[in-house]
């Protein structure tokens, strides 16, 4: 560490990773009131305020366990969030009644999940829902009143993965995905019955696939990689069939678009190579974009809008500055700000993020994100940080972990490897058959390029990662012993076979795409090849320190899976130190979890990459649940205090 870097004040975890002031800004339809996430006693509860004064704001829930994290109006102008218990994912829906700061559970079953799938401006006293009461593996359609709570099915689903729907809630289209991994599209015939309409082959069904109805129902945009690589967004003529491409870029695949709210055509899309931005398609919307960007936000996006399309709220960030809320009103070309979420953070030593491009040893360009600590000049410890999916990707802005890790004295490096979603059907498709392998030579590849470009010391990077970032860093271990100083495995499958075998009943729809990338295990070659790649196997090769983070009801990559490593680690005599939270699922929602788990993190890092770390307040750990299965031993905890 630079004698610059020593001198920066450490920022507290908890300005980085508590809960935000206020979050999840939206604004009601008729543009009478704002909503958003804000802490109650420590927990993220939903408050409401006039659009002309947030001052006047009141709390209209009271949770007061994991807290509530995704919420929205109808066009009525009800209120209704999902919630799930401890980290579960069977998430029910809520309705909230403003006046009296009530809600009502609408959809009390047990081991079931409802999703919000559409909230229509012409039906207005009903929503749509999907839920899996039925048949576990598959969800049914529902309108759902929220004044009476009443369900009426529109769709029974026998083996569909899902449907596109009009503004109605009628079906048109359905997808499926054959067991050859191909991508059906089937349409509604004039007699009620599903038909075979067009299809996406394997390698093109990631990229590929029905997006919307325009607002009559006489055309559908489609994403579309047939004859090139990256997904298009093209328009087909229902009646004539004719098909015209809206929008395209070489590079990415378009998945980001502003629709125009009365005909759902849309009027500008968004395309992210390094950074993301607005390209329009009407002069109506270059107007705004040009209003917007002129006002040197960072990187903004549509947070929500009024009916009348008066009022748009606006969130943005930047690299060195966490979300702020505006609410733009279009017909005066003003721009008010809200709400900056985390004004802790206002004057942090923060430091910049970088894009840069590394290429891989065969040839594929790898865009990464590059965080450096204040005054670096010097080969210094690295963090590689892998994201999860593997079908997501990293990107630019304000980033908690780097600001954080890069706080503490590390290079930070995000990669997107093989099989990142965004960069067209060759890349994402590269990552088929390849977990373990040229997926981790990718992230071999931008290590070594941190080394040539005198960023890392090799004897000082740490790999850390969530989900597939987990796997990775456990097969990372496994493959390369040396490679990585120490590692940090959250939620990290370690056994691809019991992997297979425990995910939820409702990826029954997405176990074909899965399989095609990790290995089917009804072939024998697939089985070998999911034996092969599991780290758990080879667990005795692991000669670093390794730090496994687990929630004990995570629906995605079970428990097991980390008690799995964990055994097979004390077995083969190699140190482990694991943390279970018992009240988490697939990563560590409450705030008090996430924090006592990154104070363990810092001091691990500190011990085995030489950086820096915040001491582990006695409040810290008295506010999570964190059980130390392993490693114990390892770790200077406070006296946790006795209930």
């Amino acid at each position: 560490m630079t004698s610059t870097a020593a001198n920066i004040p450490l920022i507290p975890r908890a300005h980085l990773f508590g809960n935000p002031e206020r979050t999840s800004v939206h604004i009601s339809p008729d543009g009478r009131f704002l909503s958003w996430l804000a802490p109650l006693n420590g927990v993220l509860n939903i408050w409401v305020a006039p659009v002309d004064d947030p001052t006047r704001a009141r709390v209209v829930t009271n949770d007061t366990k994991r807290g509530i994290r995704m919420h929205g109006w109808t066009y009525e102008g009800q209120l209704f969030y999902q919630q799930d218990v401890d980290g579960n994912e069977d998430f029910h829906l809520y309705v909230v009644d403003v006046e009296a700061g009530t809600a009502r559970n609408l959809t009390p079953f047990k081991g079931v999940t409802v999703h919000v799938e559409r909230v229509s401006k012409i039906v207005r006293d009903r929503i749509l829902v999907a839920m899996n009461q039925r048949d576990p593996k598959y969800f049914d359609l529902h309108t759902l009143d929220l004044a009476t709570g009443e369900l009426i099915l529109v769709e029974q689903n026998t083996d569909f993965s899902g449907f596109i729907t009009d503004r109605h809630y009628r079906t048109h289209f359905a997808t499926r995905t054959a067991s050859d991994g191909t991508l059906e599209v089937h349409r509604r015939n004039a007699e009620g019955a599903w038909t075979p309409w067009t299809h996406f082959a394997p390698e093109e069904a990631w990229t590929s696939g029905p997006r919307h109805l325009n607002a009559d129902g006489t055309a559908l945009f489609m994403f579309d990689s047939r004859g090139r690589d990256t997904a298009a967004l093209t328009r087909i003529d229902l009646a004539s069939g004719a098909t015209g491409v809206v929008a395209a870029h070489p590079r990415v695949d378009l998945f980001g678009f502003i629709l125009d709210p009365d005909t759902l055509e849309p009027v500008a899309y968004s395309v992210y190579v390094e950074r993301p931005e607005y390209v329009a398609l009407t002069t109506d919307i270059q107007r705004d974009l040009d209003f917007l960007n002129g006002k040197q936000l960072g990187d903004w996006s549509i947070g929500g809008r009024t009916e009348d399309q008066r009022l748009w709220v606006i969130n943005a960030a930047s690299d060195l500055r966490p979300a702020t809320t505006y609410l733009y009103d279009r017909e005066q070309q003003t721009l008010r700000t809200l709400f900056e979420h985390r004004p802790e953070l206002a004057g942090a030593p923060l430091v910049p993020m970088q894009p840069v491009v590394i290429p891989s040893r065969d040839g594929l360009e790898l865009i990464s994100y590059l965080t450096r600590p204040a005054g670096a000049n010097q080969p210094g410890p690295l963090v590689l940080l892998v994201h999860g999916g593997p079908w997501g990707r990293d990107g630019f802005g304000f980033d908690a972990e780097h600001q954080w890790l890069a706080n503490r004295g590390y290079s930070v490096l995000s990669v997107n490897f093989r099989g990142s979603m965004g960069f067209g059907k060759t890349f994402v498709n590269a990552g088929d058959g390849e977990w373990g392998r040229r997926m981790d030579d990718d992230l071999l590849d931008a290590v070594a390029w941190a080394v040539d470009k005198g960023i890392a010391d090799p004897s000082r990077v740490a790999i850390m990662g969530g989900s597939y970032g987990g796997y990775a860093v456990l097969a990372g271990m496994t493959r390369n012993p040396e490679a990585y100083a120490c590692g940090v495995a959250i939620v990290g499958p370690s056994n691809l076979e019991t992997l297979l075998a425990s995910i939820p009943p409702y990826w029954e729809s997405f176990r074909t795409q899965l399989i095609r990338a990790i290995g089917d295990p009804s072939t024998e070659a697939g089985l070998a090849l999911l034996r092969e790649r599991s780290p758990v196997h080879r667990a005795d090769r692991i000669r670093r320190p390794l730090l496994i983070g687990q929630g004990a009801n995570d629906p995605r990559v079970k428990r097991a899976e980390s008690d799995q490593m964990a055994d097979a680690m004390k077995a083969n005599g190699i140190p482990v130190t694991y943390v279970l939270f018992p009240d988490e699922g697939h990563g560590f929602a409450r705030p008090e979890n996430n924090i006592s788990f990154n104070a363990i993190t810092e001091a691990f890092l500190e011990r085995h990459l030489g950086g820096r770390a915040e001491p582990m307040r006695e409040a810290e750990w008295n506010g999570s649940t964190a059980e130390i299965l392993e490693g114990a031993q390892l770790l200077q905890l406070p006296a946790r205090r006795a209930d």
